[in-house]
C-alpha cells in the first residue's frame, strides 16, 4: 500500500489541536481555504495559522498542512501564469480549470482527512517538504 494512501485510525488519536479532535481539525484545515470567499485573504492566512500553531506538536497536522500550503503556493503560481496567458487567450481556460480545482481539491482533501487518509493534491508543486 502506498504510504501516502495509508489509512490512519484517527479515532484512536487522542491529540486535540485547538481543543478539537484530530479528524475535525484536519477537515477544517482543508476547508479553511474557502475562507477567502468570505473575507479576502482569509483562505491563505487561516490554513497557515492552523498549520504553524500545531505543526511541531502533531505530525498529522504538519503533513496535511504542508500539502495544503504547497497547493496554495501552486495555485497562486498557476493563477499568475494563467493571467499572463490571457493576453493570448489560452489563459482563460487555464483560469477556469484552476477555479474548478481550487474548489474540488480542498473538498476531496477534507473528505479524505475525515476518513483518516492523506490526500496528495494533484498538480502540486512540492516547495515545502
Amino acid at each position: 500500500m502506498d504510504q501516502d494512501k495509508e489509512i490512519i485510525d484517527i479515532s484512536q488519536v487522542n491529540e486535540k489541536p485547538w481543543g478539537m479532535d484530530m479528524k475535525s481539525f484536519l477537515l477544517l484545515m482543508h476547508l479553511s481555504q474557502f475562507g477567502g470567499y468570505i473575507i479576502p485573504g482569509l483562505g491563505l492566512i487561516l490554513p497557515i495559522v492552523m498549520w504553524a500553531t500545531n505543526k511541531d506538536e502533531y505530525p498529522l497536522v504538519d503533513k496535511h498542512g504542508k500539502e495544503i500550503l504547497n497547493w496554495i503556493i501552486s495555485a497562486v503560481i498557476y493563477g499568475f501564469v494563467g493571467f499572463l496567458l490571457t493576453f493570448v487567450l489560452i489563459g482563460i481556460p487555464i483560469l477556469i480549470a484552476l477555479a474548478i480545482m481550487a474548489v474540488v481539491f480542498p473538498i476531496i482533501g477534507a473528505i479524505q482527512a475525515n476518513n483518516g487518509q492523506f490526500y496528495k493534491y494533484p498538480l502540486n508543486i512540492r516547495i515545502i517538504s
